[in-house]
């Protein structure tokens, strides 16, 4: 699959003539496990939709039943270090473009719609916490599993998980 088809984006339109934008994370066979072009290309398309005054509100969804997001891509970032040592910015890029997504998406001035059905991981919940309404079905789990190999939770999740009393606690120690 192409670069450019690993996020699909359309537009919706409503009865009274607005729209609403849509932004699929289509890339079943990884579990639509984010990479840098998807980040890239969903934050440069909800800029647009922002500035667009016939968007009402953006939907977000994963291709697939098995997983919306099952986060950021680890394992290019780990082939690109070990291919070109701890100087390869692949991970820089990736997480400083993965959070501006996730502060642009915490800051959407549109109702921002995302479901999470099946697998939500690491970025994936980063998506999800952001958003002003989010969906979760009956097939959807969670999880931070960033810390079973030796990375910290991040996408906020020091910030969301605190305010889960000893539930964030277990979360976060556990995965």
């Amino acid at each position: 699959m192409s670069q450019q088809n690993l996020v699909l984006f359309e537009e919706l339109v409503c009865i009274d003539g607005q729209r609403v934008g849509v932004a699929q994370l289509n890339s079943e066979k990884t579990l639509n496990s984010l990479n840098l072009t998807m980040v890239q290309a969903l934050y440069q398309q909800l800029q647009l939709w922002v500035k667009d005054e016939g968007i009402v509100a953006v939907f977000v969804h994963g291709a697939g039943e098995k997983a919306f997001c099952a986060g950021g891509d680890v394992k290019r970032i780990c082939i690109a270090v070990r291919e070109h040592g701890i100087e390869d910015n692949t991970a820089l890029d990736f997480f400083s473009a993965e959070y501006r997504l996730d502060y642009l998406i915490h800051q959407y001035p549109k109702p921002l719609i995302v479901w999470a059905t099946g697998i939500v991981m690491g970025g994936g919940i980063g998506l999800l916490r952001g958003a002003s309404h989010r969906i979760v079905t009956e097939t959807s789990r969670l999880a931070m599993p960033e810390i079973s190999i030796g990375l910290y939770p991040d996408v906020g999740a020091s910030w969301f998980l605190s305010r889960l009393g000893q539930i964030g606690l277990f979360l976060g120690m556990t995965g």
